[in-house]
């Protein structure tokens, strides 16, 4: 069977950033930094230069060269400022998600951009290495990137009581998904065992996840998730390979976490 690696990416850029525009105590911010901070836009807070160019370098590194940002009617700040910079490897367009529906409303707004071919959906406030990113090159459909517990808690920015709380995912014999659950209590952490990995939201999908997206109802908090539409996808046919990275995703979700993304990244060489 031969296939064409993946080279198209979608970041969900639309949140709301609730989080982020909470004052931190102890926190001190430049003037650019507080003016993203306050506006929401966790991608655009500069670690050195926007944390979002980071993140598409890494996805350049690691071989995905069409990015669209999916992005809300209200954000100027971030086409305004992809539509002003060189770019030499990848280019950048933009999906609009009407309203903050939830993520897997987000991926439906990229639905034109993916067309007939797979796409990486990641999150904008998170940082994945390209090592991970390269690892789906090789995979044949679709899949979920899980990071091992021992990476994320040695090579992240993120406090290990936060990390405890993500979802874990398990694979069957066959390597593809098995189980996913979010927001895990003690009992189902033992349950599901040390080779469980953690999920980041780092999924590569097929055309599949489109129609899935369509036919899931509201989760309990209104919102359309992606891990529903995933589940669906699965149901409908399309098995997600889980590929275990061992490495660390940085969060840039609150004021508190910038200062270690800025001594992560700082001296990051970008190109994009």
């Amino acid at each position: 069977m031969s296939f064409e690696a993946p080279h198209k990416a979608v970041i969900l850029a639309r949140g709301l950033g609730s989080r982020m525009r909470k004052e931190a105590e102890g926190v001190t911010l430049s003037d650019e930094q507080s003016k993203a901070a306050d506006a929401g836009v966790k991608a655009m807070i500069s670690v050195g230069r926007p944390f979002l160019d980071h993140v598409i370098s890494a996805l350049a590194d690691a071989g995905f060269t069409d990015v669209c940002l999916v992005i809300g009617p209200e954000h100027d700040l971030i086409r305004d400022y992809y539509d002003s910079i060189d770019k030499s490897r990848v280019t950048i367009s933009y999906a609009i998600q009407e309203e903050p529906l939830g993520t897997a409303n987000a991926v439906l707004a990229a639905e034109e951009f993916a067309g007939d071919d797979r796409v990486l959906v990641i999150n904008s406030d998170n940082y994945y290495p390209a090592e991970a990113l390269r690892l789906l090159a090789d995979v044949p459909g679709s899949a979920l990137v899980g990071f091992t517990r021992g990476g994320m808690l040695t090579k992240s920015n993120i406090a290990p009581d936060r990390i405890a709380a993500f979802a874990l995912a398990t694979a069957d014999a066959e390597g593809n998904l098995a189980e996913l659950a979010e927001k895990p209590d003690e009992e189902t952490i033992a349950r599901l065992g040390d080779d469980a990995v953690i999920s980041m939201n780092c999924w590569l999908c097929s055309p599949a996840i489109f129609p899935a997206a369509k036919a899931i109802p509201p989760s309990a908090r209104g919102e359309y998730e992606i891990t529903d539409a995933v589940r669906r996808a699965i149901e409908d046919g399309d098995p997600y390979a889980v590929v275990t990275a061992d490495v660390g995703v940085l969060d840039m979700s609150n004021r508190g976490d910038i200062a270690s993304v800025v001594e992560a990244l700082g001296d990051s060489e970008v190109t994009l």
